[in-house]
């Protein structure tokens, strides 16, 4: 089910801004500073995107989320050309993640805290897996195994933040 509200409202302009700024960063520092800064990145700002992926799943419809997704690799390339194999990796690891991260979010039964951790653990691996792969043309089994747990726990953290602050109901549905 695909739930939208007033996309004009301040708190979903603020969280589409962090959202995109959040994904430009991290792929930014990667073009910069390689593969030993993706663990960093995915526990602080990868974290930060799955967990406002859910919350923006629930007010943006789809394509509005796809775009969101395309255009932070698009926004990243534009400032640093240099950046376009990052780019395109962090937007299709990133596509692929949100299908599996949306899927089994809507699957999951009970409050949004725990659909989100589930789903969050699910694209994370997805993202885990292909970004470093895409990125630096090759599997890096460490690397994968960093992000994933620095992923899951900043992306929990995250979610936990989100629902404190946004007094999100936390009872089963």
């Amino acid at each position: 089910m695909e739930t939208t509200t007033n996309t004009k409202s301040p708190v979903l302009l603020i969280a589409i801004v962090i959202y995109a700024l959040a994904i430009i960063a991290a792929n930014l520092t990667v073009a910069v500073f390689g593969p030993s800064i993706t663990p960093i990145n995915a526990f602080v700002l990868i974290g930060l995107d799955l967990a406002l992926r859910d919350w923006l799943h629930l007010r943006l419809k789809t394509w509005q989320m796809g775009c969101l997704i395309f255009g932070t690799g698009l926004i990243t390339y534009v400032l640093n050309q240099d950046a376009g194999r990052i780019a395109f990796a962090s937007s299709a690891s990133f596509v692929i993640a949100a299908v599996v991260d949306w899927q089994v979010f809507r699957t999951i039964k009970g409050s949004w805290l725990k659909r989100s951790n589930v789903s969050n653990t699910a694209g994370a691996a997805v993202d885990s897996l292909l970004f470093p792969t895409i990125a630096f043309d090759g599997l890096m089994p460490e690397i994968v195994a960093l992000q994933f747990v620095a992923k899951t726990v900043g992306g929990a953290i995250w979610a936990w933040t989100l629902a404190y602050v946004q007094k999100t109901d936390l009872r089963p549905q």
